[in-house]
């Protein structure tokens, strides 16, 4: 168990500058912000970080789960995906999995219920407005809580459980926070989370098979995970060379199961060079978080990557962000252990990692040394 000494965020520095209390934030309404010639300072970002015109084509493995997810899977098919992804993930940590085993239709619903939400007045998205320091909740651009470099998006996200004890987190969510009749949003995205956490599941499978370690250890960690679902809808900008949808970060969760519409807009920072990964209706784009790097002893990458906008058409996305049970302590397996390659992280849990990225740093390329600096000192166990 992971013992630390904590801090409010009052008593806290805050380590990294655009984080805290926010006097007037801008209204990020783009209807509107689109009949001016130019977007606010506030939405501009340095030069530095601006997007790039043409992004070249990401090289990434389109994994074929059929087989492996098949009841008689044969060791071969297992074999060659678990060395693709090993490949990918010692590069960049992003690949494709095609035949998943999620119906189409699901994944039309969850769109066509995110289409609907978006659509909602703001008076009614503010309902389950995103407080500060929560990881929940609607947020219009984060205006209440970053002062510069806004990204230019709305975004909704919720908690799912995969909890015998909270069977229907999410539809409760959408019950209690928006009202009985987004209940039919609330059943789909409960039965899109679960298919999500049941399709983590076997990634992780994969996942320690390619490292070297018992098929199971990871399922096995990330069972009762308790993970995070957000919805991604960045409206078309007059100015799309000036902003970011989503700034270049790297994400502090475990995995990420993203599924994009038709517009492109994600890029990934590889050898020094920004490139996209085109939507594929059929392909789920699976990438590595902070917390698997931290169990995988580094051995797999969590990659710089961000979302672009353009003047023309509005994009979607659909992001399950697979996270462990609050309380398990994150430390590799001995097997990712050795004189060569010792421990690169402290212990820790998702619940610290989670309160470090909500209320003291906007994430980026450094999180998680960052948090592992921010760490040490409060928990005399990991000195």
């Amino acid at each position: 168990m992971v013992s630390c000494v904590t801090t409010s965020p009052q008593e806290e520095d805050t380590p990294k500058l655009g984080l805290g209390n926010i006097q007037r934030p801008p209204i990020f309404n783009p209807s509107m912000l689109n009949l001016q010639a130019t977007i606010p300072n506030q939405f501009i970002w340095p030069d530095d970080e601006k997007p790039c015109t043409e992004a070249p084509e990401l090289d990434v493995p389109l994994i074929d789960l059929q087989n492996f997810l098949s009841a008689s899977s044969s060791p071969s098919a297992t074999l060659e995906a678990s060395r693709l992804i090993s490949e990918a993930c010692s590069k960049h940590g992003f690949f494709l999995v095609v035949n998943h085993g999620i119906s189409e239709e699901l994944i039309s619903d969850a769109h066509e219920c995110m289409a609907r939400f978006f659509d909602m007045p703001p008076s009614e998205k503010q309902k389950v407005q995103r407080k500060p320091g929560e990881s929940c909740g609607y947020a219009s651009s984060f205006t209440g809580r970053f002062s510069t470099k806004l990204p230019w998006k709305e975004t909704l996200s919720f908690r799912f459980c995969d909890d015998k004890n909270s069977p229907k987190t999410v539809q409760d969510y959408f019950c209690d926070a928006l009202g009985h009749e987004l209940e039919p949003l609330g059943k789909v995205y409960q039965e899109y989370c679960e298919a999500m956490s049941s399709l983590s599941l076997k990634i992780m499978e994969l996942l320690g098979l390619s490292l070297g370690v018992s098929r199971d250890y990871f399922r096995e960690f990330f069972e009762e995970n308790d993970s995070i679902m957000r919805l991604k809808y960045y409206p078309p900008c007059q100015k799309p060379d000036l902003t970011l949808g989503t700034g270049p970060h790297c994400d502090p969760t475990s995995l990420t199961i993203l599924h994009q519409d038709n517009v492109n807009g994600l890029q990934v920072f590889v050898e020094n060079q920004w490139r996209s990964i085109s939507p594929n209706p059929k392909a789920f784009v699976v990438n590595i978080g902070d917390t698997f790097m931290a169990l995988s002893n580094n051995r797999y990458m969590s990659c710089l990557h961000r979302a672009v906008v353009n003047s023309q058409s509005e994009r979607k996305s659909l992001a399950f962000f697979l996270c462990p049970n609050k309380d398990r302590v994150v430390k590799p397996p001995r097997e990712l252990l050795d004189s060569n390659a010792p421990r690169r992280y402290p212990d820790f849990t998702w619940s610290m990692l989670l309160e470090f990225t909500q209320k003291h740093y906007r994430a980026d390329m450094n999180t998680l040394q960052a948090f592992s600096d921010w760490l040490i000192p409060r928990c005399p166990s990991n000195k």
